[in-house]
């Protein structure tokens, strides 16, 4: 299980739903502040309606 909040961009990548969002995950979590909830991965640009599923990878800790 991986933490959304300390996850590298390489380890993001390797969610089947979040591939090639990685490096655009972390930059939007350095700028924004840490995740609150998994759903807040929506808020990502060109993440939105693509997470359905991510629960079974990532974590928010």
């Amino acid at each position: 299980m991986i933490d959304l909040n300390t996850a590298t961009a390489e380890e993001l990548d390797a969610v089947p739903q979040l591939a090639g969002h990685g490096a655009e995950i972390v930059r939007y979590r350095g700028e924004r502040g840490r995740f609150g909830e998994l759903r807040h991965l929506n808020e990502v640009p060109g993440l939105a309606q693509k997470t359905d599923g991510v629960e079974k990878h990532l974590r928010v800790g």
